[in-house]
């Protein structure tokens, strides 16, 4: 017998359903770890994610590991240089802004500590657990994800709208939106 997952997850490709049942919703407290989960998701929008999914490990190279210190760092010319390999979304916007947000990311790290510290912050450190049965069930915003997306933007980030963070805040475990019936449900473990 199959396992019950998630009504929104694509069967057919093996790739996304290991997405599924080993990282979404798994809570992310490691700062490089929760660096590539925003940069992916900002790179994502207005696309689908399955469309960045298949380009994650070509970004783990060329955004050096995520390691938000070289990032930040990035010249003009490495930007140009990204924006020539199609192992990534070459959109100029978004890449640039990965770069943008390192740097305030970097700033958000000296003021709370970690990055983690403040994101998990908008959730008082724990995970919102969610019920949802059906697809039309998932909200793309919250009143949190509102929230956080309007502190990122006055903190200068970009490329992170309501919806935009609703979805990290999702895959980085900030909220478990594993529908009621899904095997992954009650498998994630708390700290």
């Amino acid at each position: 017998m199959s396992k019950c997952r998630c009504p929104w997850l694509d069967l057919s490709k093996p790739d996304y359903v290991e997405y599924h049942d080993k990282e979404w919703g798994v809570p992310v407290k490691d700062d490089r770890t929760m660096f590539e989960y925003l940069t992916l998701e900002c790179a994502q929008a207005g696309l689908s994610w399955y469309t960045v999914l298949k380009k994650r490990e070509n970004y783990r190279t060329l955004f050096a590991n995520f390691d938000v210190n070289k990032v930040a760092n990035f010249s003009d010319e490495k930007i140009e240089e990204l924006l020539l390999n199609p192992g990534i979304i070459r959109n100029r916007l978004k890449v640039k802004s990965t770069v943008t947000n390192a740097q305030h990311y970097i700033e958000i790290q000296k003021e709370f500590g970690s990055f983690c510290n403040y994101i998990w912050g908008f959730v008082d450190h724990k995970p919102i657990i969610n019920n949802w049965e059906l697809i039309s069930d998932y909200p793309v915003t919250t009143e949190i994800s509102d929230k956080l997306s309007k502190d990122l933007k006055k903190r200068g980030f970009k490329f992170v709208g309501s919806t935009i963070i609703y979805a990290h805040m999702q895959a980085c475990g900030m909220v478990n939106d594993h529908s009621k019936d899904c095997f992954r449900k009650n498998e994630i473990v708390y700290d």
